[in-house]
């Protein structure tokens, strides 16, 4: 077994030393190299020539003077150059246990799969490792949002924000990759069609130095999964919009023709569910519904989540009129604004999710087996 572990470094220095002895332990019996693809303004390539003249296995560096898409960037440049097809991708702050690299190898071997993805989120992995509680929610949060965006494609990964991960070169167009950030494996995910597996792992504390999460990062990230997802939630947005144009006119109408506020904004309320879901239908989810539950089944779905989403929204509202004295159409825009990213992220993921591939009954297979010997060719 021939192995790249590509780790993309940005002031790394103190965890060098640490993650080359144990990639090293952990690679014992294979061919395999470590590759730092470095973006450091510190003495991070320093700290890699230094652990080189030591290590069991080859340890090669890229310094690059003008880093190019974050660590995405960083991450392409060591696909590039790895001298091996199978490519395991890690941080190089040892939050990525070098130990689990037999296990990603082990599944891989096993055949059927072009990418190995080590998940947080799967079986009896753990997040643990994160700095707090905020950054535990803000990252599953984000993971429910990028599997809303892209239902299909991740609808058998759990974590496509880990950083840790196996994959085979030959596999992808490493030119077509556009990165725009640190998550780079939702880019490999998203641009083909790739035969995906897990292995679960935990998450461990940080080695050394400080973490590089920051607003900054988020941004970038928001970017990135808008450029690659930009058309089914542009499409969403954009229905999205003009119900709730026509929700607003039609609660301004209802109110200067005297109509109460409440019986008003349930009435715009059920004609744009009704308007938006035909739209959705035709223009949004048309590539998903072969794959999703029935129609009915999908308008039921997503009938009754807007009807509680609006049970809720409607008190909410209520109380900004009263509280805040915002007329009720302000009122209304703000908490429909509110409402569109969890109504896509449902629609994405519930409504018109992948029906779940279920075995015929006994007594289906039965009548089958016997129309299918019924049907096949004889002699006389």
């Amino acid at each position: 077994m021939q192995v790249t572990v590509i780790v993309p470094t940005f002031n790394e220095a103190p965890n060098v030393a640490e993650l080359v002895q144990r990639v090293s332990a952990a690679t014992v019996g294979l061919e395999a190299e470590i590759l730092f693809v470095d973006d450091s303004t510190d003495a991070t390539p320093a700290a890699v020539a230094a652990a080189a003249a030591t290590a069991a296995i080859p340890v090669r560096l890229i310094h690059r003077d003008r880093p190019t898409g974050g660590l995405g960037g960083a991450v392409v440049a060591g696909l590039r150059a790895a001298a091996f097809d199978v490519c395991i991708v890690m941080d190089g702050d040892l939050q990525h246990p070098p130990e689990e690299i037999p296990t990603l190898i082990d599944r891989y071997e096993r055949g059927e799969v072009d990418v190995v993805v080590a998940s947080r989120y799967s079986g009896t992995g753990s997040a643990a490792g994160l700095a707090d509680r905020t950054r535990i929610a803000v990252s599953k949060l984000s993971t429910a949002l990028t599997k809303a965006m892209f239902p299909i494609r991740l609808k058998d990964v759990s974590d496509p924000m880990t950083g840790f991960f196996l994959v085979d070169r030959r596999s992808i167009d490493v030119d077509a990759l556009r990165p725009h950030g640190f998550k780079i494996l939702l880019e490999l995910l998203a641009r083909r069609p790739l035969r995906v597996c897990e292995v679960p792992f935990e998450f461990a504390d940080r080695h050394a130095g400080a973490s590089k999460a920051s607003l900054r990062e988020g941004l970038h990230f928001f970017a990135q999964l808008t450029s690659l997802r930009f058309g089914k939630m542009s499409l969403f947005a954009i229905i999205g919009g003009l119900g709730a144009i026509v929700n607003l006119l039609i609660v301004w109408l209802l109110a200067r023709a005297g109509v109460g506020d409440i019986f008003a904004m349930i009435v715009a309320a059920e004609v744009t569910i009704l308007g938006n879901f035909v739209l959705q239908e035709r223009f949004v989810f048309s590539d998903m519904k072969s794959d999703a539950s029935g129609v009915w089944s999908r308008f039921a779905k997503s009938f009754a989540f807007n009807n509680t989403e609006l049970l809720v929204r409607i008190p909410i509202t209520a109380l900004m009129i009263s509280t805040w004295h915002l007329s009720v159409v302000i009122a209304t825009a703000i908490t429909l604004v509110v409402a569109f990213l969890v109504r896509f992220m449902f629609h994405s993921l519930v409504v018109y999710a992948p029906r779940s591939s279920r075995r015929p009954s006994k007594m289906r297979a039965f009548v089958e087996e016997i129309d299918q010997q019924a049907m096949s060719p004889g002699e006389l």
